[in-house]
């Protein structure tokens, strides 16, 4: 076994050198220079009607802008599909035209009609507005042929992207007998700019068609469709301060709970523009009773799982508080009195703070009556498209102050060739051993990476992070690299090759091998819509004993580059002693226009099963659109384990999108995940207006 585990040690330890010698004599080489290009948009007095079809006279006025350039599947070439962009604007909004011509109209995928839908499963185009002129952050928009709206933000020069940013926006699309059109009209008082004469603004536009794999943009070749530094110039814009300063929307919730009394309650949310780059969200009593229940999960690890956040409040620009060594975690929080955030970009900073005042949690007895969480970030622009950041996250409860504070960059010295970093400090219960910091330059290009990682986790560093962060161990020595290919074939019956690999292993402080594992993947798809894929996974945990884990997958669908798709998983290994085989599959299918169906399942099953947690795991979501802001969803799940069923049925009518809002909510069995609930047949109506 000693001769094992050194025979290993040096093995991982040669594949990181070799890794590195690869990575390095790889950042000396280009790919191709980007095609940089510019765009006058054209003010205008008239009104425009935004029905997707462009007659308007104003319209026929624009420059048009195409010559769209593949990102894939045939990185640097001409698009074979023509697409026409026109560009207006006026005091209050900003409008883009779009034709897209297509040999095959009647093969035009447009499935999607719920908004924050990924439209990359769907012909879709695309505008992104860097409107800071920062080469790092930019807002995106899209539509698909029947008008659904898809936005967010893009930070870090495509490092990372927030899909719960909602902007004040119309859009509408047409079919037409040469493929399809549509416009946007984008409210300037829900962008952050400088207002002013002759401004400058970033500007990208993209255009999807699923079925061919391809995504084309208006500048490129392109490293990466989100890396903001390659993107054009919209140009000569005359900009005046937008008029809207202040959003207000009340809302009440009556509830009604089988077995227990009625119950009302009422909250605010509040908006304020301090300028058009700095402004502020209020929240009193939000509404976090009707937000969908998590998912339950498989968790084959003994980590904590990592929940994506659902809730409003937390969500809209999350993004820059995205850190790898992750110090602030909103699940952390739980229901709250309320809070205040504040964003806002000047002079090359940017920055948000957040405060929250939570409510006494029956499961949660550490906290005492409440506890008060508060995070402030701040990032400067550094270089071309770098920048450098400072974040402090804090929990104080019961007289007693937890949290952390750190450091972090991230440094694009080209366009494939990037360095991102961390220090942080966490601070409560233990003041020794209790730093991390990474660092991990990283190589990356439309078809290849490679990244190389160095992590240090003080012994005691999470015992006090987690109180408002998120670190699923501590006390480690890490090393990781990750390399992955992209092959695109497109002869005979091939479309493209995928490869991945990534190495990693950890050592205690104290020198003591604590983990390694070893991941390989490889996927296929075939120009008859089918997906193959096969991964194998290695590891070795030290925990109460020596464990060796292994996992093989193995995985068959059909359609997958699209929305309307189906996909089959199966897999089978030995996990901490026991053997288990688990079956996954899932199925999106559309019915109509207005209503699709999602269905998942889950088997595990553990072989033997001392504890009994072989179980399986339904989820279906359905919602039926009978027009763009009146819609219905349903979410049901089902885990026999811990025999928890769970539904919810929510029917929506905007009639101020996207905030002012009637909602009706049926709700059985909701609790937290990995939790049986015992709450019985609940109905919620929530009423809000925006002022």
């Amino acid at each position: 076994m000693i001769l094992k585990k050194r025979l290993l040690t040096t093995l991982i330890k040669r594949n990181c050198r070799g890794g590195l010698i690869l990575f390095l004599s790889l950042t000396v080489f280009t790919l191709g220079q980007v095609q940089y290009k510019s765009a006058v948009p054209l003010k205008i007095e008239n009104k425009l009607k935004i029905d997707g079809k462009l007659e308007e006279p104003d319209w026929k006025k624009a420059e048009k802008y195409g010559d769209f350039i593949q990102f894939q599947p045939e990185r640097g070439q001409p698009s074979p599909y023509k697409t026409q962009v026109r560009i207006l604007y006026d005091d209050e909004n900003i409008y883009f035209g779009f034709i897209c011509y297509d040999s095959e109209p009647d093969m035009i995928a447009a499935r999607l009609t719920k908004r924050d839908s990924d439209l990359k499963a769907d012909d879709s185009v695309y505008v992104m507005l860097d409107t800071f002129h920062d080469k790092r952050n930019c807002y995106y928009l899209a539509t698909n042929p029947l008008g659904t709206q898809w936005d967010g933000r893009i930070t870090e020069n495509g490092r990372s992207d927030d899909s719960t940013w909602d902007g004040i926006w119309s859009t509408a699309a047409s079919y037409m007998e040469f493929g399809w059109s549509a416009e946007f009209a984008v409210n300037l008082s829900s962008l952050k700019y400088e207002p002013g004469q002759n401004k400058t603004w970033g500007l990208q536009l993209g255009r999807g068609i699923p079925r061919f794999f391809e995504f084309s943009f208006w500048t490129g070749p392109l490293e990466s469709p989100y890396k903001v530094s390659q993107f054009g110039d919209l140009i000569q814009i005359n900009l005046s301060q937008a008029m809207k300063k202040a959003q207000i929307i009340p809302h009440g919730i009556t509830k009604f709970e089988e077995g227990r009394s009625s119950d009302f309650s009422a909250g605010l949310d509040a908006r304020y523009a301090f300028s058009q780059m700095v402004s502020g969200n209020l929240t009193i009593n939000p509404d976090f009773a009707t937000v969908e229940a998590d998912q339950e999960q498989i968790n084959l690890t003994r980590f904590e799982l990592n929940l994506a956040e659902k809730r409003n409040f937390f969500l809209e620009g999350s993004e820059i508080y995205n850190q790898r060594i992750r110090l602030f975690y909103s699940r952390r929080i739980s229901d709250i009195y309320g809070g205040a955030k504040i964003y806002g970009k000047s002079g090359g900073y940017e920055f948000s703070g957040l405060t929250a005042q939570t409510k006494k949690q029956e499961f949660d007895t550490s906290t005492g009556d409440t506890a008060n969480f508060s995070v402030f970030r701040v990032k400067k622009d550094v270089m071309k498209s770098s920048n450098v950041g400072f974040l402090m996250a804090n929990k104080y409860a019961n007289g007693k102050n937890m949290g952390t504070v750190g450091v972090d960059t991230a440094l694009y010295f080209t366009d494939t060739f990037s360095y991102t970093g961390q220090f942080a400090l966490s601070y409560g219960d233990f003041n020794r051993k209790n730093i991390a910091f990474f660092l991990r330059p990283s190589y990356d290009t439309s078809t290849f990476h490679i990244h190389l990682r160095y992590t240090h986790l003080g012994e005691h560093f999470a015992d006090n992070a987690n109180s408002v962060g998120f670190i699923t161990d501590d006390n480690r020595n890490e090393f990781d690299s990750a390399v992955s290919k992209t092959f695109w074939i497109r002869k005979g019956f091939w479309e493209r090759i995928e490869y991945d690999s990534n190495y990693n292993i950890y050592w205690g402080i104290n020198g003591t091998l604590r983990s390694w594992k070893v991941d390989e993947e490889i996927s296929l798809d075939f120009k008859n819509k089918l997906s193959l894929a096969l991964e194998h996974h290695q590891e070795f945990k030290l925990y109460e004993k020596k464990f060796r884990n292994h996992n093989t997958e193995f995985s068959l669908g059909y359609n997958t580059r699209e929305w309307q798709s189906a996909e089959i998983n199966y897999s089978f290994g030995r996990n901490f002693d026991l053997d288990f085989r688990l079956l996954e599959g899932g199925v999106n299918y559309k019915f109509s226009e207005d209503l699709a169906v999602s269905y998942m399942l889950t088997r595990l099953k553990f072989i033997p099963d001392p504890d009994l947690e072989s179980t399986w795991i339904h989820i279906i979501r359905t919602t039926n659109y009978f027009t763009k802001d009146i819609f219905i969803k349903l979410f049901y799940q089902l885990n026999s384990s811990i025999d928890k069923k769970n539904i919810q049925l929510l029917f929506v009518y905007r009639f101020q999108p996207p905030f002012g809002s009637l909602q009706i909510a049926y709700q059985k069995g909701t609790a937290r995940f990995g939790v049986r609930g015992n709450q019985g047949h609940t109905l919620f109506v929530k009423l809000a207006y925006m002022f």
